[in-house]
């Protein structure tokens, strides 16, 4: 047989195999993918390169070689070719709320070295095939794969190919070695990385590897040397001293912005490098620049006036603007009422603010309700409540001696009253978590002073806005009921809800000072109501007064006997065990589920997620067939490493709520009100679902 008749003989056997051959398009819901060559045929040994192109749907993104604080990078497995790494562009910041992803979005390129075996005869066929699989996400994840292959002649000299401009221009996307040297070295929140180009307005640094940099944490950015300097924060795997630390950073100067591979080790005298008990609020002042990890300004303001919002419905704080309700029955200066209320909510979060920005550049850690960490805090409001509880029932009047002196100075007392209503409703609030507050109370911790108090003035507007609305919308004070005898009854009905406020505000001070803290505390209520009976007994007499005066005084007093206990005992009932870091990192060696539970007795979001949702029996049954671990940490007095955490996460306070499923490089973040659905769908199934 002649060489023509039998390679056509051999083409015509080969033709039901080339049909079947992987093709180098294909699309899944939502990506299509194609394989592009720079060769239109290829000779042997040749190395040459090949482009995984994605066309993904709008508002779905894949990820990037470390996909951040969820996700799972795109990969490619090779068959009939030997391939290099997959070569990644730089990675843009996907954020949702306080998780931080590094992904793509619209039609990434990824770029793999290919190379022809060299025993490779000219006249055949170069035929590689790809297995890739993605996981593409918007407000759901679904993981999708693919099959790809090329088939390109194999000759005795190559051809270029008609998309090899293509494949350079996408390859100009591709971070580069950095021209110059970069410095790493420890610093309190982590790490400092730095480099010699001048005039960088912008910085950001993707870790290709995850756990070294803490994702969701702010990367402020300074002039130092003449040169640049990244404040890095640590992750959940900080660097050991000695290990190098690599990424890519991406930079902005007058001339645009630029990216580069870089890395750098961790200097030998630096020890173990700092944890995640070793965060702090990075340094930052009026002149850095907004990280692009940050939510931003304006969304911040947003979410904390929505947080605000929804704070009114807490039971912590809705017993309180009912009773400012009522005061829109009666008959007076409603738009003056609602303005004092008003300033009384935004002076006490302005004093909040400003104790938070003291603590934080003394270097303390500190978060939302952080002074419930204090047992003398809660004593003192337990106090302030069981007086308003008195007040309710009808004990005493506050101002009540002087309703005789004169209509004026009466509605300047009303004012008074209105205004400390809101310091009130303020107060009782700090413990609360309402959705949407998390990731502004983050974002305001890490800004400087000036945002920071921004945050917490919106947020404050929000708690205080119901009620402001009322006041100043008459067609809205036509929904409240007409005033009658039930107002007296419903006002003595709502001290109920105090009382009970501080039913739990004394448990919660048995977790911190033990049974000796809860005793003086009691003492305390006596003397007050001792003190408040003997007035109201007298006529509101002088010696009346005084001895009110004097038990109120002497309860407080005995405040400063309390002292915090050796321990604080967990706060559920539910099977747990203590969360440590340590034992995280010991249950994901052995591939168990692990569920971590951030939580804090004065935090009454978290005790009703615990009441609602942890601790009902599906929930129970679900972790109990999914092998889950379930740890408890307790920041119910202040606890560094717990802060760290929370701060690591974008939270500012508890409840946080991980999932560590099996075989997971990272937790799933929990929303912060759980339902026993949402808990069991977690841990039932396999792969992470979040974004």
């Amino acid at each position: 047989m002649s060489l023509s008749l039998r390679s056509a003989f051999l083409a015509l056997l080969a033709a039901p195999l080339l049909a079947l051959a992987a093709p180098p398009e294909a699309a899944t819901e939502h990506v299509q993918a194609r394989l592009v060559s720079s060769q239109a045929a290829v000779a042997p040994g040749q190395r040459f390169t090949v482009a995984l192109e994605q066309n993904i749907k709008a508002h779905w993104h894949t990820y990037w070689l470390n996909p951040g604080d969820s996700g799972q990078a795109t990969s490619i497995d090779w068959a009939g070719a030997e391939a290099g790494p997959i070569q990644w562009p730089t990675p843009s910041i996907q954020a949702i709320g306080p998780i931080v992803n590094y992904g793509y979005e619209g039609r990434p390129a990824l770029l793999v070295e290919l190379t022809v075996p060299a025993d490779a005869r000219p006249g055949s066929r170069f035929q590689p095939t790809a297995e890739v699989r993605w996981l593409v996400c918007k407000d759901v994840c679904i993981p999708e794969q693919v099959s790809l292959g090329l088939d390109l002649p194999v000759a005795a000299q190559a051809q270029s190919g008609a998309d090899a401009a293509q494949i350079e221009e996408w390859r100009r996307a591709i971070p580069q070695p950095a021209p110059f040297a970069v410095q790493l070295k420890a610093a309190p929140q982590g790490m400092r990385l730095s480099g010699p180009t001048a005039g960088v307005t912008k910085a950001y640094f993707f870790a290709d590897t995850w756990g070294a940099v803490a994702h969701s944490a702010p990367q402020p950015l300074r002039a130092e040397g003449g040169g640049w300097a990244l404040d890095l924060p640590a992750g959940d795997e900080p660097l050991a001293a000695g290990k190098p630390l690599s990424g890519v950073i991406a930079l902005t100067t007058a001339a645009g912005e630029q990216a580069w591979t870089v890395s750098a080790a961790m200097p030998e005298g630096a020890g173990k490098g700092p944890g995640p008990a070793d965060l702090a609020a990075p340094a930052a002042d009026a002149a850095t620049p907004a990280p692009a990890s940050d939510i931003g300004l304006l969304p911040a303001l947003a979410l904390a006036l929505l947080g605000g919002l929804i704070l009114n419905l807490m039971p912590c704080v809705f017993p309180v603007l009912s009773i400012k309700a009522l005061a829109l029955v009666r008959e007076g200066n409603h738009k003056a009422e609602g303005l004092a209320y008003t300033a009384g909510v935004l002076a006490s979060f302005l004093v909040l603010a400003a104790v938070l920005i003291a603590l934080r550049a003394g270097g303390q850690q500190v978060g939302w309700g952080f002074q419930f960490h204090s047992p003398v805090f809660v004593l003192v409001v337990a106090y302030l409540l069981f007086l308003v509880g008195l007040n309710l029932s009808g004990l005493f009047e506050i101002g009540g001696s002087f309703t005789g002196i004169g209509s004026g100075l009466a509605a300047r007392q009303g004012l008074a009253g209105s205004f400390f209503t809101g310091v009130l409703a303020a107060v009782v609030a700090t413990p609360c978590t309402a959705p949407f507050m998390g990731a502004a109370l983050a974002f305001a911790l890490s800004q400087p002073a000036v945002v920071l108090l921004a945050v917490f003035l919106a947020l404050g507007l929000g708690l205080a806005l119901p009620f402001l609305v009322l006041a100043f919308w008459p067609a809205a004070q036509r929904w409240l009921p007409r005033p009658g005898a039930w107002m007296d009854r419903f006002k003595q009905f709502l001290a109920f809800p105090m009382y009970a406020a501080v039913v739990w505000l004394l448990w919660v001070l048995a977790q911190q000072a033990g049974p000796d803290g809860v005793a003086l505390a009691l003492a305390g209520l006596v003397l007050m109501a001792f003190g408040l009976w003997w007035r109201h007994a007298s006529g509101a007499s002088a010696v009346g007064t005084v001895a009110a005066l004097a038990g109120v005084v002497l309860a407080l007093g005995m405040s400063a006997w309390i002292k915090p206990a050796d321990a604080a005992p967990g706060t559920s009932a539910s099977a747990h065990e203590a969360y440590s870091a340590e034992r995280v990192a010991e249950l994901r060696g052995q591939n168990k589920p692990v569920f971590v539970n951030l939580t804090a007795a004065w935090c009454i979001s978290c005790l009703v997620n615990e009441r609602v949702a942890l601790s009902r029996p599906e929930v129970g049954e679900a972790f109990a067939k999914a092998g889950v671990v379930y740890l408890k940490g307790d920041w119910t007095r202040e606890d560094p490493k717990i802060t760290a955490v929370l701060k690591a996460h974008g939270r500012s306070g508890v409840p946080l709520y991980l999932y560590y499923a099996p075989g997971a490089a990272e937790a799933r973040v929990l929303p912060q009100i759980l339902t026993p659905g949402l808990l069991v769908e977690a841990v039932s199934s396999a792969p992470r679902s979040s974004p």
